[in-house]
């Protein structure tokens, strides 16, 4: 008998169908594992039904009513039907119905097509709530009211159940007027007074979005300035646009609940001040999907928080029980959960493995105008964690952006004080998520600014400014 007899294919189950738990099945079919998807609601999870697919799709209509606004600055004038001599300001009306509409059909076609991706790829999908039951094994729920159950064996287990948004209970989301970022979808109209609780990522977002299609806008912030989060110059200049644009922002004000009455909602503040609104969007953070999935039964540590607890491989703290994405301890965004998932599964399999650096990751916050980063920040170069020297060049002196009729915006770079490496960089402009690429690239290839600015960018181009930023900081040798 030759010895290939005795060989067995390595069994992987994946928890969660989400950007972490995809690339993991896909990645373990590819490497020939038989694999086990299990999913409660769809292929891609809330990143691809509820949260970044959707909610991006409502960003990009909200850049195209801004669009045609802005048009007029450009020369670009609009006219009555048969009079050619009185321009007209271009009134944008927006059919939320049928934007909600396309974007919840783009985010069922985005699920259907990674859902036949992974049944080419060999991935046995099973729909229904799962559990662990012990460090080998996922009990899953496949009938409604939990009569029925199979069981999936396994020898190495990915945990890749997200995150749902957090719900407080002096404020209780009802769908209709008090709402999480998952149920504005449903909204037939745009709403005439939309109250923002919270000014990170989701809330600064949204409040984006709302004001640019028509909205009336109050964004409740705790701290000194929205997005407190995040570069400091980059939050200055979206705060200034955002009032700019009629927004209201309330800094140093927290909300101590919101109550949906005949006429709309009620915010009450600490304070004691009531700010009253048609719709509320709670967006005050996120809480991991991690109750009740027999995870401590199985071993596996987890923080205060509830997030599972892993390592730069996606390992828990049981060997054979890997975790990605927004349940995790790491960072929660979808381009993080999808290289946790393809870690997770080359390490189990032994397979190379390139662990995601921290400093290397670049995220986005899809405002107007965007921002976007990479690598180490300016607060810990000014705190001496790192040393490092900063440049700052605005976009109003790029001519390309003059040409675009941009105003707002610049290029940060950041680089070591020693070698000239590009260590970081910030990003506020149109289309920060593209721009920020090059950046990422000399990032993670230690590239000085001496080497970036050798590459010859397109003129006149918006990336001009990162070359011209990193002649700026040329080291003399």
């Amino acid at each position: 008998m030759s010895h290939t007899e005795f060989e067995r294919t390595q069994r992987i189950a994946v928890l969660g169908g989400g950007p972490g738990g995809y690339e993991a099945a896909l990645a373990a079919a590819q490497l020939g594992a038989e694999v086990t998807l299990v999913e409660r609601a769809g292929v891609g999870g809330s990143a691809v039904l509820t949260d970044v697919v959707p909610s991006k799709s409502l960003i990009a209509t909200a850049e195209a009513s801004n669009a045609v606004k802005e048009a007029a600055d450009l020369g670009v004038q609009f006219y009555a039907k048969g009079d050619h001599e009185k321009a007209v300001k271009p009134q944008v009306a927006i059919n939320l119905q049928a934007v909600n509409k396309r974007l919840l059909g783009l985010a069922a076609q985005q699920s259907e097509d990674m859902r036949s991706n992974l049944i080419e790829a060999g991935v046995h999908l099973v729909q229904g709530e799962g559990r662990l039951d012990g460090p080998n094994a996922i009990i899953v729920s496949t009938a409604k009211g939990g009569t029925d159950f199979d069981r999936i064996e396994a020898d190495t287990l990915v945990i890749s159940t997200g995150a749902t948004p957090r719900v407080l209970p002096t404020a209780v989301p009802d769908g209709e007027r008090i709402l999480t970022w998952t149920q504005l979808y449903h909204l037939t109209q745009v709403p005439e007074h939309l109250i923002v609780v919270g000014s990170g990522v989701t809330g600064a977002e949204f409040a984006s979005a709302y004001r640019a299609l028509g909205a009336k806008v109050t964004l409740i912030s705790s701290r000194d300035q929205v997005l407190p989060g995040e570069d400091a110059d980059a939050a200055s200049v979206i705060e200034k646009v955002f009032k700019r644009n009629g927004m209201k922002v309330m800094n140093k004000s927290r909300a101590e609940s919101v109550v949906a009455d005949a006429d709309g909602v009620v915010a009450t503040l600490t304070d004691g001040r009531e700010v009253r609104g048609s719709h509320c969007l709670m967006a005050v953070g996120s809480v991991p999907n991690t109750r009740d999935l027999g995870l401590e039964e199985a071993g596996v540590q987890l923080a205060e928080s509830g997030h599972i607890r892993v390592n730069r491989v996606a390992r828990t703290s049981m060997p054979n029980i890997y975790a990605a994405g927004d349940c995790t301890t790491f960072l929660p965004l979808a381009s993080v959960a999808s290289m946790q998932g393809r870690t997770a599964v080359f390490h189990a399999m032994g397979d190379i493995v390139n662990p995601p650096e921290n400093r290397n990751i670049t995220s986005n916050i899809f405002t107007q105008p965007e921002i976007a980063t990479v690598g180490w920040t300016e607060k810990e170069i000014d705190e001496g964690v790192v040393p490092g020297a900063v440049y700052k060049l605005p976009l109003s002196s790029n001519p390309r952006a003059k040409m675009m009729g941009i105003r707002d915006g610049f290029v940060k770079l950041f680089a070591s004080a020693g070698s000239g490496a590009i260590i970081g960089g910030v990003i506020v402009a149109p289309k920060a998520s593209e721009l920020i690429f090059p950046l990422a690239l000399a990032v993670e290839h230690r590239l000085t600014v001496d080497q970036f600015a050798e590459a010859f960018p397109v003129y006149p181009s918006l990336s001009g400014s990162l070359t011209d930023a990193a002649r700026a900081m040329h080291v003399v040798r």
